[in-house]
């Protein structure tokens, strides 16, 4: 199972920008689609982005569209988050997970998770 480890959460102002890592080990990183997912508190934890295996396809999630982009860079094992415009309602916990399946439809879909990362936007 791959393991997954978030960076570059922390503390930014509304219209600020910040830029999520999650390193994978194991030497299956590029058979998975590779997801994001946020939970705030008392909240469900909603989808934010998706790429898929070879980086060609990305999806969003309706609150982050034009914001945020996901890419990936296989050979270093890692996929990024790059948020841009960051409102206070972006605050949540930040979680990557990696799915087997080309198209997972929600978060039971994605094999293996992340601890997560806080990230906090001030108004």
């Amino acid at each position: 199972q791959v393991q997954l480890v978030e960076s570059g959460g922390g503390l930014v102002q509304a219209g600020g920008s910040l830029r999520l890592s999650c390193a994978a080990s194991g030497r299956t990183f590029s058979s998975n689609t590779m997801g994001w997912f946020r939970q705030a508190p008392g909240k469900e934890r909603e989808f934010v982005a998706r790429i898929r295996r070879s980086g060609d396809s990305t999806y969003y999630g309706d609150s982050v569209k034009g914001r945020f982009t996901i890419s990936r860079v296989n050979a270093k094992n890692t996929v990024y988050l790059q948020m841009n415009s960051l409102k206070p309602e972006d605050t949540a916990v930040y979680y990557c997970a990696a799915s087997k399946s080309w198209l997972p439809r929600g978060p039971d879909e994605y094999d293996s998770w992340g601890q997560g990362t806080q990230v906090t936007v001030s108004a």
